[in-house]
């Protein structure tokens, strides 16, 4: 299994590929689509200009093909909203030979409307399904291989089982499957997500919450409904978010804060699955990084390139997990697991 990291900035490439990266996703976002969309209709679902999450201009995207041709680790690029403007198409098409009159041949989508467009316009390119498109299981692939899909990227909800009967379904077909490892286990499937990744907001996924179910006319629900009312919003008849006392306290998020607290899949872990995947059939290992420090996305490959080494020396499932845990976790893990029914013992 190939390790499939996050590139925010060009100057991070090198450093990236020595630490053990096998391939990288970015998005590329022109001035001109800025200035006609704004944030408001992104390319890829990152509505954020001022920190590593974007390369801008086409000249950056130069150098990093000729950073690409010289270390040969290869950078797929990221057209991965849910839906366009019809007149955006044509716009997104010319970006896309663009990118690839320098060398750049696959892109990441989710759109199936932009897919059936480029097909129909004859653009040759490499097409990965963007783990942001909604439910993905064996008739789905059916519909999605009509347009030469040459990867599937599993969304974040997809379970192990998912994963198997759709790869086993598609076994003579030679197809390569891409599964979330790393970093922002979102409650949300990434198409069923409505909060804006921007710079002026934290993500909703961000916002202190814990998962419960609340019955309509217990004291619990009353509680919760005052303070909903106190926040000037409305109750449904059974909500699923308890909001915790952190929620009448003004949080502010520094990038120092956030970075002292990083520990490996603190935020989304899928380590313990991993003899578990490679026997589905998953080929390349979807680490999540866009935006993150330098500092944490090496980290990250280093750790993950740790496990899967781990993964070669063992056998047996039990005896990799507790290995992993001792020689990367000290013995405890972050218990943010993408898999629960993988590994129940330590989830």
């Amino acid at each position: 299994m190939k390790i499939v990291s996050g590139l925010g900035c060009v100057d991070d490439y090198i450093r990236l590929v020595k630490a053990g990266a096998d391939e990288f996703f970015c998005g590329y976002v022109p001035y001109e689509w800025n200035q006609k969309y704004g944030v408001l209709s992104p390319l890829n679902r990152r509505e954020v200009l001022y920190v590593n999450v974007q390369i801008g201009c086409m000249s950056e995207m130069e150098i990093l093909h000729k950073m690409v041709e010289k270390y040969q680790v290869p950078v797929k690029i990221t057209f991965n909203s849910l839906y366009y403007l019809e007149e955006q198409y044509e716009m997104i098409a010319q970006i896309i030979r663009q990118l690839m009159e320098i060398g750049f041949d696959t892109f990441i989508i989710a759109d199936l409307a932009l897919i059936q467009y480029l097909r129909e316009k004859k653009i040759k390119c490499f097409i990965h399904l963007s783990g942001e498109t909604a439910e993905l299981n064996r008739l789905a692939t059916d519909v999605f291989n009509e347009f030469d899909i040459k990867r599937y990227i599993f969304h974040r909800k997809n379970t192990i089982k998912d994963m198997t009967a759709c790869i086993d379904y598609n076994q003579e077909k030679h197809l390569e499957y891409e599964a979330f490892i790393l970093n922002e286990r979102c409650h949300f499937t990434g198409a069923f997500c409505n909060s804006l990744h921007c710079d002026e907001l934290p993500h909703l996924c961000k916002v202190p919450y814990q998962m419960a179910r609340i019955e309509k006319g217990t004291s619990k629900f009353q509680e919760v409904e005052w303070k909903f009312r106190e926040h000037g919003l409305m109750m449904q008849d059974v909500i699923t978010q308890d909001f915790s006392d952190e929620m009448n306290e003004n949080i502010e998020y520094t990038q120092e804060e956030e970075e002292s607290q990083i520990t490996t899949g603190s935020t989304g872990c899928g380590l313990c699955a991993l003899m578990q995947l490679k026997k589905a059939g998953v080929t390349h290992l979807k680490l999540v990084g866009r935006g993150n420090h330098v500092d944490s996305i090496e980290q990250d490959i280093l750790q993950l390139r740790k496990a899967l080494n781990l993964l070669d020396q063992e056998q047996e499932e039990t005896a990799f997990q507790e290995r992993m845990q001792r020689e990367l976790f000290q013995g405890s893990c972050s218990h943010t697991c993408y898999y629960y029914e993988s590994n129940p013992q330590t989830c």
